[in-house]
């Protein structure tokens, strides 16, 4: 019996072969998106997690020096002999490869990457382990391959690594675990230097969790379009197929065995398609790496591979989602065929026809859904509220968008005046529910699309306008010692209108990891930056030591505004204001410089930005660079680095622009699939018109002309949503993520842009369908009468 069964159900698919192509295309290309985004994101995980390993930053407290000092080869003899196991580490970057120096004899075993077990039988103190992508940079070195080093990164011997760098100084020490009884404190040995606690995770993944939340955000997104391909075939799949449900059961099959049978059917094309989804996802996550690479080591100085591993964490989650998705799509058509009774009556009902039935239910949850939205608005905090008020709005948009497009054309069907006309607008009204998923596929696609583009526009606009302010000097120097500093702000000082030090130290504030700086008394900070919130003379007061600016983040994370105290440089000082800081994942404070150098005499600045006619840069270059000895490497033109800037701000966003691409081609695919499902049955309700007169032409642009007006009306209800979407993005999702709030800018010109782009794709979706129906032979159509019932 069971074979027979399976028989008579395959025979389904063998008559529709286009249901198959559609059920198993959708699924696949759902997966592809969700398992191409997961994809990236372990491999930048797994990127994070070995260049943690390679300092046991997650594993072992570490030493370091205040900041503006030097970690000296003294520092950890004097520890050493005090009886601390402690071990060096020299690092930093050699043509843009980090290079970490260990102790070998000293390091606690797995070190690195390296099995520093034996000591230094397995270490060669004049090679370097470079990961591969590293090693083309090190060509001047004896280069060994170590494939399991974080990307970009090399280790060597202290030494040779000291030696490479010309840093005769310290990075840190490493505490091993297990310390001897009875050592002093570490403040009894040198009370400057500062115990830093182990980690106990990854600092980089924690700063770029809200990006990866993102993509992961796009691709569920991605998956949902897809989702509503499958659920409109396996719709019109159970309702093709209830004349041979019927027969079976009348035949004596147990209800039981038949659902059995058909999850198995729907588990085997849901494993075929997440084979062919987790295939085309690997492809889309190596074309989208080198990307995503480049953006989260310009954002977050994390190196990430450029090249895919086929991890068991990805692909298997994009096989699992592909069942569990497939399974939540086609809930609706077994819990129908769970309550049909053996003699139902099995002629096929029209599948647009029984869709009418869950419109009124779909809008109703949508209207459910956009009141839940609305009270999250008032109420979101945080990442996860966010999302929720994301989705919320988008499925609730979505759910509500077919009994808009029908009150749309029921008041065009009441204007219209000719024959031809009237039958236009109640034919689409009777081809919508069968047309609804894959315009709500379309919505979700250009919502989606709208709210990201006037994001990226508003940071866009925000951010050139934040680089304009702050980088407002004209020429900056970075000093490669304390010596060549004080060199050249004697040479510089009296041939420019002013040198600026840029003096910093890190601290916390309330426990928030913070900056503090200390600038000069000058016009160009009142005269550039521009506060969020400030009083009349916030920069008065803090070159007075009366108060403190902050940046956003500060005040957001630690709930500061102004008139709020904030203990700072051995006193305590009001907010005086409130400065936008785009792109800065850590809080900032100003304070006067009087009361930054009381409290941290030592600091030597080394950094400096400097004021002078843009004319004048180059020969003020060629004239100081050889007075101090300065590569002129040393000196960075303003514009210079703007367009740095610029070009890590672009490709940032070029991820989300290709993920908004892939989503709308989704979304025209779904349109494409239910035109063309639905051609078959269309043809009862154009032979009549057929018969009185209308050609197969003409016919065929009436179904084109169809297709474009829905998409077109489906673009109009995106666009309001869209907006609501971007305010969600940059008033709550943004501020939680990241700790700044971005203004708002419309950008009339992408939205024009996007609506062409759906049109077109609309277009393309529909031509098929119409260029067939314009070559149905006329046997065909005459048939419908002959066969009428």
């Amino acid at each position: 019996m069971t074979g027979a069964v399976l028989a008579a159900l395959w025979g389904h698919w063998r008559r529709n072969r286009l249901q198959l192509v559609t059920l198993i295309a959708g699924l696949a290309l759902a997966t592809a998106l969700w398992s191409g985004v997961q994809a990236i994101n372990a491999e930048a995980r797994a990127s994070y997690q070995a260049a943690a390993d390679i300092l046991g930053e997650g594993t072992y407290a570490q030493i370091v020096a205040p900041e503006g000092t030097d970690l000296t080869t003294a520092d950890y003899v004097a520890l050493r002999r005090a009886g601390w196991l402690v071990s060096p580490v020299v690092e930093g970057r050699l043509n843009g490869v980090r290079l970490i120096g260990v102790e070998p004899l000293t390091a606690p075993g797995g070190l690195a990457g390296l099995d520093l077990t034996d000591g230094l039988a397995q270490f060669d103190a004049q090679a370097l382990w470079a990961a591969p992508d590293a090693v083309a940079d090190l060509s001047d070195f004896d280069v060994q391959i170590a494939a399991d080093l974080a990307p970009n990164t090399a280790v060597g011997d202290i030494g040779l690594v000291a030696e490479i760098l010309a840093e005769p100084a310290l990075s840190r020490l490493i505490v091993l675990p297990d310390q001897p009884n009875g050592i002093p404190a570490l403040a009894d040995v040198n009370a400057d230097l500062i115990w830093r606690e182990a980690q106990g995770g990854n600092d980089i993944a924690r700063l770029t969790d809200s990006f990866h939340l993102n993509l992961t955000a796009f691709g569920f997104l991605s998956f949902a379009v897809g989702i509503f391909i499958v659920h409109g075939a396996v719709g019109l799949t159970f309702e093709q197929r209830r004349p041979m449900i019927r027969t079976l059961r009348a035949l004596g099959v147990p209800l039981i065995v038949l659902i059995r049978l058909m999850v198995v059917e729907l588990a085997t094309f849901a494993v075929i398609a997440g084979v062919l989804g987790v295939a085309i996802g690997y492809v889309v996550a190596s074309l989208l790496l080198p990307d995503v690479a480049a953006t989260l080591r310009g954002l977050y100085g994390a190196d990430v591979a450029g090249s895919l591993s086929l991890r068991p964490s990805w692909w298997l989650s994009g096989l699992g989602i592909a069942v569990a998705g497939a399974f939540v799509a086609s809930m609706g058509a077994f819990f129908q065929l769970a309550r049909m009774q053996p003699l139902d009556n099995g002629k096929a009902r029209a599948w647009s026809m029984q869709a009418l039935k869950k419109q009124r239910l779909l809008a109703g949850g949508g209207v459910l859904l956009l009141m839940a939205a609305t009270v999250l608005i008032m109420t979101a905090q945080g990442l996860i509220s966010g999302f929720a008020l994301l989705g919320a709005l988008l499925l609730g948009g979505a759910f509500v968008l077919p009994a808009v497009l029908g009150l749309v054309l029921r008041i065009g069907q009441r204007r219209a005046r000719a024959p031809i006309a009237q039958w236009f607008w109640a034919d689409s009204r009777q081809q919508l529910p069968g047309l609804s998923l894959a315009l709500m596929a379309l919505l979700l696609a250009m919502a989606a699309n709208i709210g990201v583009s006037t994001m990226v526009s508003s940071f866009r606009l925000t951010f050139v306008g934040f680089l304009d302010q702050r980088l407002a000097a004209e020429l900056y120097f970075n000093a490669a010692t304390p010596e060549q500093a004080m060199a050249f702000q004697a040479a510089a000082g009296p041939i420019v209108d002013a040198v600026l030090p840029v003096d910093k130290v890190d601290i916390a504030v309330n426990g928030i990891p913070s900056e503090l700086y200390g600038p000069v008394a000058h016009s160009t900070y009142a005269d550039n930056w521009r506060f969020i919130t400030a009083r009349p003379d916030a920069w008065e007061q803090v070159h007075a030591g009366q108060g403190v600016v902050i940046n956003e983040q500060l005040s957001y994370r630690g709930g500061f505004g102004i008139g709020d105290k904030i203990a700072v440089a051995d006193r305590t000082l009001p907010v005086v204001g409130i400065y936008g800081d785009y792109g800065n994942p850590v809080g900032q404070v100003i304070v006067g410089r009087p009361a930054f150098l009381a409290a941290y005499p030592d600091i030597q600045p080394v950094n400096f930005g400097i004021r002078i006619a843009p004319d004048r840069v180059d020969a003020f270059v060629a004239a100081v660079a050889p007075a101090i000895d300065a590569d002129p490497a040393q000196f960075v033109d303003q514009s210079q680095v703007k367009a740095f800037s610029m070009s890590v701000f672009e490709r940032t966003f070029s991820v989300t622009g290709a993920l908004n691409v892939l989503t709308l081609a989704v979304a025209g695919f779904a349109i494409l699939m239910s035109l063309l499902t639905l051609s078959a049955l269309r043809l009862p309700q154009l032979a009549p018109v057929w018969a009185l007169g209308q050609t197969r032409r003409s016919l065929a642009w009436l179904e084109l002309t169809r297709a474009v007006m829905l998409a077109a009306l489906t673009t109009v209800a995106a666009v309001p949503l869209g907006l609501i979407l971007a305010w969600v993005l940059l008033d709550i999702i943004n501020v939680a993520a990241f700790g700044w709030r971005l203004p708002m800018y419309l950008t009339p010109a992408n939205y024009a842009l996007l609506a062409i782009q759906a049109l077109i794709a609309a277009v393309i979706a529909a031509a098929w369908p119409a260029w067939r129906l314009a070559r149905v032979p006329p046997a065909e159509l005459l048939k419908v009468f002959a066969h009428e019932r």
